[in-house]
């Protein structure tokens, strides 16, 4: 089966209010050039010095979202092109998005990352640290940031109500911070959970964005 074909079948699959995050990271620029001819133009990396060639070399209108764990340090490297980040676990990552951002002139949405999993090594916020942040209203000394949602990674099982129950409890919280902290605010509306493993379990909890990547590239090079 194509790369196009894949697309092809994830799409008709996906409700319409659902984003499809095609995750390219390990795969040639080929590959992403094939995902693009079909029309699809949401593409994910995980790792900065990965991202950067293929932004340099592949069509500059493809939006790039990066959802891998992401270093303060590089952070310069993106902010003048990236469209999201996903993986926002810190306050110091909020920090630093935002004052380069500033520097290119640009907002950046980014997606609140929570620890829902059992697995330590995991990044994330606790749902107590939001709640925390959020009274403090710390989220308004951010100019250049645009809070979009949220974002959440299940435990790695093959226990699927446990995985169910994970994503469950971060949507009931999305919820509840779009109807409090966010009411009125037309950009929080972004639920990002889900990959290839687990993204029918994540649809059926009211995710809103899924990071497919092995589905449409194959496993990883």
């Amino acid at each position: 089966m194509s790369i196009v074909s894949r697309i092809k079948q994830l799409k008709s699959d996906l409700p319409e209010h659902v984003c499809l995050v095609a995750v390219s990271k390990f795969h040639p620029e080929t590959a992403i050039l094939e995902a693009y001819n079909s029309g699809h133009r949401v593409f994910g990396e995980n790792r900065v010095q990965e991202l950067l060639p293929k932004y340099e070399h592949l069509p500059k209108d493809i939006q790039w979202h990066f959802v891998g764990h992401l270093q303060t340090n590089k952070v310069k490297y993106i902010a003048p092109f990236i469209d999201t980040v996903h993986s926002v676990d810190s306050l110091m990552l909020l920090n630093e998005i935002d004052k380069e951002a500033g520097k290119c002139k640009r907002k950046i949405k980014i997606l609140l990352q929570i620890h829902i999993a059992v697995e330590e090594h995991k990044f994330g916020f606790s749902f107590d640290e939001i709640e925390a942040t959020l009274e403090k209203k710390l989220l308004n000394s951010f100019p250049n940031i645009i809070v979009a949602g949220l974002m959440g990674m299940a435990t790695f099982t093959d226990d699927s109500e446990k995985v169910r129950n994970e994503f469950r409890k971060l949507n009931i919280f999305f919820q509840e911070l779009k109807t409090g902290y966010f009411s009125g605010n037309d950009y929080f509306r972004e639920l990002s959970m889900g990959m290839s493993n687990d993204y029918p379990v994540a649809l059926d909890e009211g995710s809103t964005m899924v990071r497919i990547g092995s589905l449409i590239f194959g496993s990883r090079e």
